[in-house]
């Protein structure tokens, strides 16, 4: 099987997900170096006031939201290969998942980093998703509403393309 772009295509517009066929591929990095890589991800729940003081309160009938969404946003960091197919396994050698709750919900952000062949954007971008959905998981008794909003990235350090932050947020 060739793993050649389909030609005619000008050299930024070639997807490397694809083969020559157009078929979905797992791209080979095998050749690439290993460097430090980061990237950053933030999110937000959109919670109830009734939601958002009971985190605050600590009166969440589940128990500790925010320490639950945490280690399961650390978790997801380490098992997104299994969840996102093209994603290469890569080492998590460190991740860090902030969450605060504000007047309108909860702001998640994270930073994930590596030494590997690949960048680590979807680690630190389901790390975030699911730091989330555990959030929502754990504050449905008291807000069924509970909205998951503005996933992205943030920042991106490491790797051939180099590095890349959101205006107005830190870097990775």
């Amino acid at each position: 099987m060739s793993e050649q772009q389909p030609e005619g295509q000008p050299e930024q517009a070639r997807l490397t997900h694809v083969d020559a066929r157009g078929a979905a591929r797992m791209v080979d990095v095998s050749g690439k170096p290993v460097t430090a890589r980061s990237a950053s991800a933030r999110g937000r729940v959109l919670l109830s006031p009734a939601a958002v003081a009971a985190l605050r309160d600590g009166e969440v009938p589940k128990g500790d939201a925010l320490a639950v969404a945490r280690i399961a946003g650390l978790q997801a960091a380490k098992l997104t290969p299994t969840l996102v197919p093209l994603a290469h396994p890569v080492a998590v050698h460190a991740a860090v998942v902030e969450l605060e709750v504000v007047d309108d919900g909860v702001e998640i952000a994270a930073t994930v980093r590596t030494a590997d062949r690949t960048g680590i954007e979807m680690e630190a971008l389901t790390c975030v998703t699911v730091a989330a959905l555990a959030l929502v998981d754990m504050v449905k008794a008291v807000d069924k509403h509970a909205r998951i909003t503005d996933v992205r990235v943030t920042a991106k350090s490491g790797g051939r393309s180099g590095d890349w932050v959101e205006p107005g947020e830190a870097p990775a």
